[in-house]
Parts: C-alpha cells; sequence; structure tokens
C-alpha cells in the first residue's frame, strides 16, 4: 500500500490473522491515524466534531406523523392492519387489527405531526401494527425491530442500541457513561417505552467534563450486555471507552449520541472496543442466526475491523469459522466488493468476505450514505448480506449463497464484539447506533420491515 505526502514511520499493526505485518504507516499533524481522506483514505469522516453527517447535530422534528389507520400501508404482524381510533395528543400510535398472515411491502406514515394516539382498533389476537408510526413527544413507532424478529420466530438474543429502544416496551436502560472528572457512572435510559435515548441525561451529568461509554446495555431478555474489550488478542492492554459526546445526531427530532470507535496501530494505545465473552443464547458451532446493525456511512477506514456480532470467547483467533460478525468499511486484505467501498462484508476469521470467495461479486456494491443498515444472516452452508440507506428505501442483497471455503461447518463460539476483530485486532474505526443478533435466520421479509422500522425512527431528523 502506498501513502503519499507524509512523513514514514514504520510500524507493526494487526491485519486481522496470526501474521504480523509491517508497513509504513502516515503520521499527518493533527490526524492520530494518518492522512487526510484526500491522501490515505484511513477515516473517511465526513462530519464535523459535534456530528455525524456534518450537519451540526441540528435536524428537522416532525417527521413521524401520525399513523392513525394501519391498513394505509403499515406492517401487519402476525394479522392484517386494523383501523385505528382517532389521533390524540400526544404519545404513540398503534393500530391493532385481527389474525392472519405476516404482510410487508406498505410504506410508512410520514408528514403530519410528531404526536398522534390512535385509540385502537379491534382485535388484539393479530396484533397488527405500524411499522412507521407517529414519533410522539420521547416516542418511537410501537412496533420495533426486535418485535418483528420476535414476530418472525427469531427473536432477539442479544439487541444494543445508544439512539432508541429495540423493543416497543422497552422502557429501561440504553446505556451507561463514565465521568472523567470523578470516575462517576450513570444509567442512560430512553424517554419512554419503546422511545428514543434521554440523552438530556447524558448532557448534565457531562456537563464541564468529558464522559466515556461504559456499559452498552442488552434490551433483550438474555443480559448480553457490553463493556470495554478485555486483555488478549491484539490488545494486550485491554480496549478503550468511546468518547461519549463524539457522535451526536438527531433522530426522530431528538438528540442522541452513537458509539464513536477509533483504532491505533499503536498496540500501546490500542482501540476503542466492547465485548462479552460471557453470553447467552447466541448461536454457536452451526447454528443458524440473524445480525444487523445502523452505522455511520462516513466514518470509516480500510483497516480491520469494525465489527458487530458473533466472535470467539478466549480474545484469540481460533481458525476459519469461529466468527460470524458484520463489518462495514473499504477493507481489501482479503476479499472485497465491487466499486471502492465502502462495504457491508462478513468477518469468518482469517478473512473477510464480501462474497463467497475473495473475488469481488458484482452484487456487492459501495454502500455510500449518511447513515447505513447491514445485515447478515448465516445458516448450515450458506451465508447471506444486505444493505441498504437507513434513512430511505428498501434493502439491497449484496449476497446470498454458499460458504468460502473452509468455513463449512462453521465453530462459532458465542461471544459478542462491536468495534474490533475476533481477536482484538483494533485497528478499524467506525460509529455505531443500533444492533441486534437474532436466534434462527430471519426471513426476508422480517428483514424488509426491520429496515422499514429503521427508516422510520427518522436517523438524521
Amino acid at each position: 500500500m502506498t501513502i503519499a505526502k507524509c512523513s514514514g514511520i514504520k510500524a507493526a499493526f494487526p491485519l486481522r490473522s496470526s501474521l504480523l505485518f509491517s508497513v509504513v504507516w502516515v503520521a499527518c499533524a493533527g490526524v492520530p491515524l494518518g492522512c487526510s481522506n484526500s491522501e490515505a483514505s484511513v477515516t473517511n469522516n465526513a462530519g464535523g466534531a459535534s456530528a455525524i453527517d456534518g450537519r451540526g447535530g441540528a435536524g428537522a422534528s416532525n417527521s413521524g406523523g401520525s399513523a392513525a389507520n394501519g391498513s394505509s400501508g403499515a406492517l401487519a404482524i402476525g394479522g392484517s392492519a386494523g383501523s385505528a381510533g382517532a389521533a390524540g395528543a400526544g404519545g404513540q400510535a398503534a393500530s391493532i387489527g385481527g389474525g392472519g398472515a405476516l404482510a410487508t411491502g406498505g410504506a410508512s406514515a410520514s408528514g403530519g405531526e410528531p404526536s398522534a394516539a390512535g385509540t385502537g382498533g379491534g382485535g388484539m389476537a393479530g396484533m397488527t401494527q405500524n411499522v412507521g408510526g407517529a414519533l410522539g413527544t420521547g416516542g418511537a413507532s410501537l412496533t420495533a425491530p426486535c418485535d418483528i424478529y420476535a414476530a418472525g420466530t427469531t427473536p432477539c438474543v442479544a439487541a444494543h442500541s445508544t439512539v432508541r429502544a429495540l423493543f416497543g416496551s422497552y422502557s429501561g436502560n440504553l446505556y451507561q457513561v463514565r465521568r472523567a472528572s470523578d470516575k462517576t457512572t450513570k444509567d442512560i435510559a430512553v424517554l419512554g417505552p419503546g422511545g428514543y435515548a434521554n440523552a438530556a441525561t447524558q448532557d448534565t451529568f457531562c456537563a464541564g467534563t468529558s464522559c466515556s461509554i461504559s456499559i452498552i446495555y442488552d434490551q433483550s431478555s438474555q443480559a448480553n450486555h457490553l463493556t470495554v474489550t478485555p486483555p488478549g488478542g491484539w490488545l494486550a492492554n485491554g480496549g478503550s471507552e468511546a468518547n461519549a459526546s463524539a457522535a451526536k445526531i438527531t433522530i426522530g427530532g431528538h438528540t442522541a449520541y452513537g458509539v464513536y470507535t477509533t483504532g491505533s496501530f499503536d498496540e500501546a494505545v490500542g482501540g476503542v472496543g466492547y465485548r462479552n465473552n460471557k453470553t447467552k443464547a447466541i448461536a454457536t458451532l452451526d447454528q443458524p442466526e440473524g445480525m444487523y446493525m445502523v452505522a455511520s456511512g462516513k466514518h470509516y477506514n480500510q483497516w480491520c475491523c469494525f465489527d458487530y456480532g458473533n466472535a470467539e470467547t478466549n480474545n484469540k483467533d481460533n481458525g476459519p469459522g469461529t466468527m460470524e460478525t458484520l463489518y462495514f468499511g473499504s477493507s481489501t486484505q482479503w476479499g472485497r466488493g465491487s466499486g471502492s467501498g465502502p462495504w457491508v462484508m462478513a468477518d469468518l476469521e482469517d478473512g473477510v468476505y464480501a462474497g463467497g470467495s475473495f473475488a469481488a461479486p458484482a452484487s456487492n456494491t459501495s454502500l455510500t450514505a449518511t447513515f447505513v443498515t447491514a445485515m447478515l444472516g448465516g445458516k448450515p452452508g450458506s451465508f447471506r448480506l444486505k444493505g441498504g440507506d437507513a434513512q430511505s428505501g428498501v434493502l439491497k442483497t449484496m449476497y446470498d449463497g454458499k460458504r468460502p471455503a473452509g468455513y463449512d461447518p462453521m465453530k462459532k463460539e458465542g461471544a459478542i464484539i462491536l468495534g474490533v476483530g475476533g481477536d482484538n485486532s483494533h485497528t478499524g474505526e467506525g460509529t455505531f447506533f443500533e444492533g441486534c443478533i437474532t436466534s434462527g435466520y430471519p426471513t426476508d421479509a422480517s428483514d424488509s420491515a426491520v429496515q422499514a422500522n429503521i427508516v422510520a425512527a427518522g436517523y438524521g431528523h
């Protein structure tokens, strides 16, 4: 690899395998990981200090609209859409109908005021709910991603987000921050059941000092919480906690903060990463699973590995197939997609794949958006990658086919990582907002409905 216009510094860094490569990397003034985007494409961060998308954290409200009638294209989960009551004052919108089959493909509600509460239709048995829904004060659409996956019989066994609830009924804590001045901690909860993060709690607690994210809570019943990566593998001293205010965004008219990860080629410095090596209910060996994440499409690099998903339980490279995680970035160290990236790929250990081999599949195209949805599904003999714009549109299947040679059957171990590789490789970068891992291989209908829900949540608005 050739880097121009920077002083050469000899450094050793991990490349997600058991080998140690020695390269000449870069040191430019004021840029901790190398050159600017135009010189080295190291960070590709288009935003300013306070906003991932460069918009300064501001955003338009009233993006949700009221959804008084579930028949206007709302998702039917286990039933056909029923008619809700008239819009009320404040809260959340829901349409509850009778029984029936899963319906997809309708448009979510948009426009109008961000507070509406229907009085409810008839028939609780079908539990039909609106994917778009109204964005009430502190509320999100009543149906959340993990409700959709549960209705498709692939329940979430891990659900992480610092910006919103991933279950419609969730009313607990999303994450915890640690104050630099006195090392005390504070939990950050949702504004209401199924709602957005109460970012004002963080702002007040961290005023006059800085804070880091110390815990990302699992919203599922499995308690698969994420804390800073422990020592092991490429991180002899363990990982670092993310700056709690570095990824400020708006979502659904509310301020929220993502998990801004940074990497380093210096073993002593390490990188930002989170991990849980003692999980419950996460897939092991060749068991089927699915996962998704919403990440910044502007903060990434070409190194390894900004991952989220299933990994080794000992922080080491245990060989091909011992992990199955999403990767987002422009790495070409192993496989790659078509175009110049970034791409949605799968880190399967000893290889990051855009398809069934290191060759670039034409279907796995570059995903360029301010916020991106990335999805991975794995089952015996095959895996599937999907991607899309988290602000609009539908998902695209980037790859759906056989596993690479040497990865069938899989040997998954069931740990969960965020921001680092399975062996704690720490040179990748990215920003995480939400994601989940399911038990079982989700249907296309469930994935599509989750994407519609993500769009309706209002990232950047």
